[in-house]
This record gives structure tokens, C-alpha cells and sequence, in this order.
């Protein structure tokens, strides 16, 4: 006891309460010898020596770790770097010391993310903060649909990744209704004091989840959509929404369901499948989709296909 005291600079009441919380706490086999009035390690027979309690790792989950800090740091790494670095340098001096070939296995894993439009580092730090303490934001905010900035006050719910990019789930003050605002699009963002709007869950869902894609509003049509044989041996993998219905016809095409809300999403990714889906239902869907690839035929003229392209499309 006293050779413990000396060594950690404490009293004797706090030896006694670590002792106590080892041996309660930790589980550390330790007895008190009243002979010798001193405490000691009884370890079985043929069991190890007591170990305190660490982070320990097999080899497969040092592996998993590398890979998802290589996910985080390809994953908007300009966002999600500062905040990560601790924990990063700390990752980094525990794979080092036992997995001496990591940046063979760095090599082998990429994320490819199309499409990605740039946020401002200083907005999604402010916004993510401010949606996990629960406080109001001011937005001057571009709308792109009218080319036209307003200035919003909203109660921050949650924060989506779609489509490598990032959007806030929120209630707007100005319209006094849920909205979902992209990052990318708001010019400038201040927190307010007060405390943000509490949206029940289901709400948030029912409102902006229901739709396809991010666009808000509940699913108002079915979009009926039949993929091509060759086009839907991979369109049967994907989730378009999570209400789809998918049916495998016996000519090998695939009738998808799709409910939407708003139809400028779904229509964009109809329009980059070509001629291998054709809209059944509803009309209106159909039609636009027709008058895009009219319009887009339209930009390059009268083409006449060479026997070669007519050749590759039969293929």
C-alpha cells in the first residue's frame, strides 16, 4: 500500500477505491493477503496474466477500419476531414503498429462520386451544428428553379447525402412548411439563439421522404415504366424508391412502379436510359418524356444511322 501511494501521489482512500474498481468494476482477479497486508493478482492455473481492458482488433476488423477511413476521407473529405482529424491520427498510429501493408490495401478500395457540386466548408460545419443542437438558422438561399435568392428562417431536422450531394431537411418559417434545401445553394447562413421547431418524424417522412428522390411532397403518381431485356438485368438491382414494384415479364423486359411527387427527377433519369425504357403510364409523364427526346433530336438535325450504329443498336 504505501509503495502505491508514493508511486501515484495519491492517499490511501483513492488506492482503495481503484483497487475496488478494478477488481468490481474491471474485473481484475485481485485479493487481499491479510499475512502480508497487501493486495495481489490470484490468476488461475494456466490462465494468462491479467490484462486491463483495451480496444483490441483482429486482423479482418483492422482491415474494415482501414477501409472506412478511406470512405470518410474520400466521402467529402473537405466537410468531414477537420472534424475527423483526431480521431484519424489516432486510427492512424493503431493500424500502423499492426498493419504494415496499408497502403497496399489503401489502393484497393475507391469511391467514384458523379455529379458532386462543391459546398462551402464553413456553411456545413454551421448548418450540422446547428441541426444537432437544435438551433434556428437565417439562409439567403438561390433558388434555382427561378433563379432568385430569398432569405429563409428555418428550424433544421435532419441533413440528407443524395446523389453525392448534400440537403437540409427543414421547417421554413417564411412558408410555414417543410422544405429541403440544397447546400450547395445557400449563399450565406447565420444561427440564431432560438431554439429550432421541433417536426415529428413521421411528418418529415410522410412530407418529404414520399416522394422520388429529394423532392418534397407526398407521391401524387405512379410512374410505369418498361425497361428493354438488356437494360433490365440491371435495372432489377436497383432501388428506385423504396415503394417500387418490379415485375420480370416473360419477354425478359421489367415493368418498374415508381411513386413520385414531383416529376423533374424521375424524368432525368428516364431521359439517360435512352430508348431502353419506355413510359406506359401516366400520360403526362409520357409525354414530356417524349417532347425531351424530340427536343434533344432536334439539336443535332436530321440524322440518317449508318448500317454499322444500327448493327451496334441491334446488338
Amino acid at each position: 500500500m504505501e509503495a502505491l501511494i508514493e508511486r501515484l501521489e495519491v492517499n490511501r482512500s483513492s488506492v482503495k477505491r481503484d483497487i475496488a474498481y478494478m477488481r468490481d468494476r474491471l474485473h481484475a482477479p485481485i485479493s487481499y493477503d491479510k499475512d502480508s497486508n497487501s493486495y495481489r493478482y490470484e490468476c488461475a492455473p494456466g490462465e494468462p496474466p491479467y490484462e486491463l481492458p483495451g480496444v483490441w482488433f483482429t486482423a479482418d476488423e483492422l482491415h474494415a477500419l482501414i477501409v472506412m477511413q478511406d470512405l470518410l476521407d474520400q466521402l467529402q473529405s473537405s466537410l468531414l476531414g477537420e472534424p475527423l482529424r483526431p480521431l484519424q491520427r489516432k486510427l492512424d498510429s493503431l493500424i500502423e503498429k499492426h498493419v504494415p501493408r496499408r497502403k497496399e490495401l489503401r489502393k484497393r478500395v475507391l469511391i467514384l462520386e458523379s455529379r458532386k457540386r462543391r459546398v462551402q466548408v464553413e456553411h456545413f460545419q454551421l448548418i450540422s451544428s446547428a441541426t444537432l443542437e437544435r438551433r434556428r438558422i437565417e439562409l439567403t438561399y438561390y433558388g434555382r428553379t427561378k433563379a432568385e435568392e430569398s432569405q429563409r428562417l428555418v428550424s433544421p431536422q435532419r441533413l440528407i447525402y443524395y446523389n453525392a450531394n448534400w440537403y437540409l431537411d427543414a421547417w421554413c418559417h417564411l412558408r410555414e412548411d417543410l422544405r429541403s434545401f440544397a447546400l450547395d445553394s445557400i449563399r450565406a447562413a447565420r444561427v440564431t439563439p432560438e431554439r429550432a421547431q421541433e417536426i415529428e418524424t413521421a411528418r418529415i417522412d410522410a412530407h418529404l421522404g414520399a416522394g422520388y428522390g429529394i423532392y418534397a411532397g407526398a407521391a401524387e403518381s405512379t410512374a410505369v415504366l418498361r425497361f428493354r431485356a438488356d437494360a433490365a438485368r440491371w435495372v432489377a438491382k436497383e432501388v428506385w424508391h423504396a415503394d417500387q414494384r418490379a415485375t420480370l415479364l416473360p419477354d425478359g423486359s421489367l415493368r418498374l412502379e415508381v411513386p413520385y411527387a414531383h416529376s423533374r427527377e424521375i424524368l432525368m433519369d428516364i431521359l439517360r436510359l435512352g430508348a431502353a425504357v419506355e413510359v406506359e403510364a401516366p400520360g403526362a409523364l409520357r409525354r414530356a418524356v417524349a417532347e425531351a427526346h424530340r427536343d434533344a433530336a432536334e439539336q443535332y438535325g436530321a440524322i440518317r444511322r449508318s448500317p454499322a450504329t444500327q448493327a451496334s443498336a441491334g446488338d
